[in-house]
C-alpha cells in the first residue's frame, strides 16, 4: 500500500512491548455502539484509572473528533484508545527499549553503505549539538523516538557529515501515542485545529498531534467493513489492505494462481506489473478487458472507488462462481512485521486482533 508504514522505525511500540476499535463514519445512531456520546466524558470513563492528565487526553480527543467530523460514538472512541494503548500504553512519546543501540546501528549502516570510515563518523558526533551536549552523548542516552528525531534533525542541519549520511531524510518514520507515520501526517494537514509552532514532524510526537493524525489514519476514510478489526489491520498495513487482501484471495481462486494476500494490488513507483496484476491478466479474456484497463482499475486500490470498478465486480463474479459460494470481501492481510524494534515473529493479523481485544475491553468498562 502507498501509505503502509515502512522503514527503520516504522512499527509501533506495542509490537515490542506487547501491551489494548472502529467503524466507518456514521451520521445516525443505528445501534448502541454508534449512539452519539459526549467524547470528553466517555474518554474520562474509558481511560485506565492510573492514566495521568485524563482531562488533557479527553479534550484533545474531543477536539480531534469535532475537527474531523467523526461520529462521536463509544466504539469510535474505544477504537482510538485501543490503538494508542497497543502502540504506546497511552504515552505521548513512549520510551523504546534499546533505542540507543538501534540508532547507532542505523548510523553505522548508513556510513558503511556510503563507504565513510567509522572513525570519521564517530569524530563528527563528538562535537557539541545545539543544546550544548555532544551528539554522541545524546545518542547514548536517547530513550524516545521524539528525542531521537530531534537529534537527527539537529545532526542533519548542523553537521556536514549529517547531510552526507542522511541528506534531508530523518530516519525516524513514526511517532506519538498512536505511532502514526510522519509522512502520512505531512500529507493530511487540512483541518488541523491547533497552531503548529514547529514542524509537523515535531507535532506528531505531542499527545494532541499524535492523537489527531493517528485518528485520521484509523477512522477518517470510508470503508465497507463489517467489523472494526479490519480497520485495525489497515492502520498497520495501509488503507484498504483488508479489502484488497480479500480481492487478492478472489483473484487467486479465479485464476488458479497462488498469491501473497498482502493488500498490494500493484507495484508502486514502477510501471512493471506485480504478481497480483499478472494473475488478473490471466482473467482478461473472460472479462473482456485489456492490460491497460486492468492496470487503471488496480490503481484505484487505495480508494473506496475500486469497489465500483468493472474489474472488482467481474473478478468476484468469476471467483464466487468457481468457489460455489460468495467469497469474503474483507480479510486480514498476511503480512509479517519487520523492524529493528521487533524481536519476535509478529504479523498484521496479530496486531489487529490485539487491538480489537482492547477495543472490546474498553467497550465493557
Amino acid at each position: 500500500m502507498q501509505n503502509r508504514q515502512r522503514g527503520l522505525f516504522a512499527l509501533g511500540l506495542g509490537a515490542v512491548l506487547v501491551l489494548a476499535g472502529c467503524t466507518t463514519k456514521s451520521t445516525a445512531p443505528v445501534s448502541e455502539t454508534t449512539k452519539p456520546v459526549d467524547v470528553e466524558t466517555v474518554v474520562k470513563q474509558k481511560l485506565p484509572a492510573s492514566q495521568q492528565d485524563r482531562n488533557g487526553w479527553a479534550k484533545d480527543l474531543a477536539a480531534t473528533f469535532k475537527s474531523q467530523h467523526l461520529a462521536p460514538s463509544e466504539e469510535n472512541v474505544c477504537s482510538v484508545l485501543a490503538v494508542a494503548q497497543q502502540e504506546s500504553n497511552l504515552v505521548a512519546d513512549p520510551a523504546v527499549p534499546n533505542l540507543s543501540k538501534i540508532a547507532w546501528q542505523e548510523i553505522d549502516r548508513r556510513a558503511e553503505k556510503l563507504h565513510i570510515p567509522a572513525f570519521l563518523v564517530r569524530t563528527a558526533l563528538l562535537i557539541n549539538s545545539p543544546n550544548g551536549r555532544r551528539y554522541s552523548e545524546r545518542l547514548d542516552n536517547v530513550k524516545t523516538e521524539g528525542q531521537l528525531s530531534a537529534i537527527f534533525d539537529d545532526f542533519i542541519d548542523m553537521v556536514p557529515m549529517g547531510q552526507k549520511l542522511f541528506g534531508s531524510l530523518n530516519p525516524v518514520h513514526t511517532g506519538g501515542p498512536m505511532q502514526v507515520s510522519i509522512a502520512f501526517a505531512e500529507q493530511h494537514m487540512d483541518g488541523y485545529p491547533w497552531k503548529i509552532e514547529g514542524t509537523v514532524r515535531q507535532e506528531v510526537f505531542t499527545r494532541r498531534g499524535g492523537l489527531w493524525f493517528g485518528t485520521y489514519h484509523l477512522l477518517n476514510y470510508p470503508a465497507n467493513y463489517t467489523r472494526p478489526i479490519y480497520r485495525f489491520a489497515d492502520f498497520n498495513a495501509g488503507w484498504y489492505a483488508s479489502r484488497n487482501a480479500a480481492f487478492q484471495n478472489a483473484v487467486s481462486k479465479a485464476a488458479g494462481v497462488k498469491l501473497a494476500l498482502d493488500g498490494d494490488l500493484i507495484l508502486y513507483n514502477t510501471d512493471k506489473p506485480g504478481s497480483t496484476e499478472l494473475a488478473v491478466r490471466k482473467l482478461a479474456s473472460k472479462m473482456e478487458m485489456s492490460d491497460s484497463q486492468i492496470h487503471r482499475a488496480l490503481q484505484k486500490g487505495d480508494s473506496i472507488d475500486f469497489e465500483k470498478t468493472d474489474l472488482y465486480e467481474q473478478v468476484y463474479a468469476l471467483a464466487d462462481k468457481k468457489a460455489g459460494k460468495k467469497l469474503p470481501r474483507e480479510m486480514l492481510p498476511g503480512i509479517t512485521l519487520e523492524s529493528p524494534k521487533i524481536t519476535r515473529n509478529l504479523t498484521t493479523a496479530w496486531f489487529a486482533k490485539r487491538v480489537d481485544d482492547r477495543r472490546a475491553a474498553c467497550m465493557k468498562r
